[in-house]
């Protein structure tokens, strides 16, 4: 979609701090950080929310999702303190860009509730 801001990422059409790559997902750089590792994990695919996922997209997509997160926790240093992975869903969910996206963050004490 041409005027999704992650669908131009993913085209190479916007640049980004890109620190992951594989045949469905990328993982880039947050550019508002809300910790001091605060990373997107996006499906190629565009993909508006989480309630648009087809029974295709949980068997190729969604692993791989997965599979970023604990690689990236490991690349970042996360694994042994912690990190949280969430998903914004729609827009009384905080979902600010309709690509489903996930964000990645850690290295500091994260409290609960969020917000």
């Amino acid at each position: 979609m041409s005027d999704c801001v992650f669908c131009n990422i993913v085209g190479g059409k916007i640049p980004s701090a890109l620190v992951y790559e594989s045949e469905h997902v990328i993982a880039f750089k947050d550019i508002n950080p809300q910790a001091p590792v605060h990373l997107l994990i996006v499906p190629r695919k565009h993909i508006p929310t989480t309630m648009d996922i087809t029974e295709e997209d949980m068997k190729s997509i969604i692993p791989e999702v997965f599979a970023a997160v604990k690689h990236l926790a490991k690349q970042f240093g996360l694994e042994q303190d912690g990190f949280r992975v969430i998903n914004n869903c729609g827009e009384n969910g905080g979902q600010t860009v309709d690509h489903l996206h996930f964000h990645l963050l850690g290295d500091r004490q994260l409290t609960w509730p969020p917000g």
